[in-house]
């Protein structure tokens, strides 16, 4: 066997790609025709150095001349001249276009995002917060005001724990209680009538002296307590110079220790005119009729003129 006789295969039989060789043509190599696995792949193979230029594409459905295939696209970033969109060929599909809106996106070729509005947005917020905070503010001071305009117009805490004697007086300022003058007394002792002395609220000016011996006295019998209760009992009077006390005795039992006859009026010049004031004591008296007397006992001070005696309901002080 010789180097050109092969035996009754040739080279070109052997080699499946002998056509593509210059030698392999000269000798009569031809490309398959069967292809490798799909239709007319082989119509794409070329010999190297074989590829043809400016030559006319096939059509959609056409098969490529032998030695001629379809330009490839261009490199990177640069267009294939021979590339047409789908939407262009005969019966391709309509695409919506998308375009970017203008100075949009992050990229190179658009703006950034609209800093500037947000902080317009920012400052905003912040000034509606501080007028916001500024408007409660001035409520809260006139409110502050308002209230301090009426500080003592409520009892403290310290009040309503301990009632003031005028409570009871608000529930029974409507009852008329009893009072009486000097000269519906009954006197005891060396207590007598006179008017000598002015200044005194009785009727006629009338008032009771000589309080200022040993016995001496006045009674009240009081009719007409609407009921059972704590009372105040008040007694007009005169005295001058140092203070004076007697012995108080309500329904036959002393009560408290004296009953303070004080020259509140600070007369010392023994002018009984000047010296007209008055006391009282807060007994508890019973529903009805109940007796009240006024003495001068052992240890008493009682120089003093007496004018009237009346009573309130509850602990009060005028």
């Amino acid at each position: 066997m010789t180097p050109g006789n092969n035996g009754a295969s040739t080279p070109e039989d052997d080699d499946p790609f002998g056509y593509l060789y210059a030698d392999g043509q000269a000798n009569g190599a031809q490309p398959p025709s069967g292809g490798y696995g799909y239709p007319n792949s082989v119509n794409r193979v070329r010999a190297v150095g074989t590829r043809p230029y400016g030559q006319q594409q096939p059509q959609a459905g056409q098969t490529a001349p032998y030695g001629q295939v379809p330009q490839q696209q261009g490199g990177y970033d640069r267009p294939n001249a021979h590339y047409a969109a789908p939407e262009t060929l005969p019966g391709g599909a309509q695409t919506a276009q998308q375009r970017m809106p203008a100075g949009g996106g992050g990229g190179r070729g658009g703006r950034g995002p609209n800093t500037k509005g947000l902080l317009i947005g920012a400052i905003a917020v912040v000034a509606a917060v501080v007028i916001g905070i500024g408007v409660a503010m001035m409520g809260g001071d006139k409110d502050k005001d308002k209230a301090s305009d009426e500080v003592g117009t409520a009892p403290t805490q310290s009040e309503e724990s301990k009632p003031s004697p005028s409570a009871s007086k608000a529930g029974e300022s409507k009852v008329d209680l009893p009072a009486i003058d000097a000269k519906a007394l009954r006197l005891g002792g060396g207590a007598t009538l006179s008017q000598d002395v002015k200044g005194a609220q009785s009727d006629g000016g009338i008032y009771v002296g000589n309080l200022n011996q040993v016995g001496s006295s006045v009674t009240w019998t009081v009719n007409g307590v609407p009921k059972d209760g704590a009372y105040t009992v008040f007694t007009r009077y005169s005295t001058v110079d140092e203070d004076q006390e007697m012995t108080l005795t309500v329904n036959g039992k002393p009560f408290g220790d004296k009953l303070n006859l004080g020259n509140f009026t600070h007369t010392s010049d023994g002018d009984f005119a000047k010296g007209w004031t008055k006391t009282y004591a807060w007994p508890t008296l019973n529903k009805g009729t109940n007796t009240i007397t006024l003495s001068c006992e052992d240890g008493d001070k009682c120089n003093v003129l007496l004018d009237q005696l009346w009573l309130k309901a509850g602990q009060v002080k005028d």
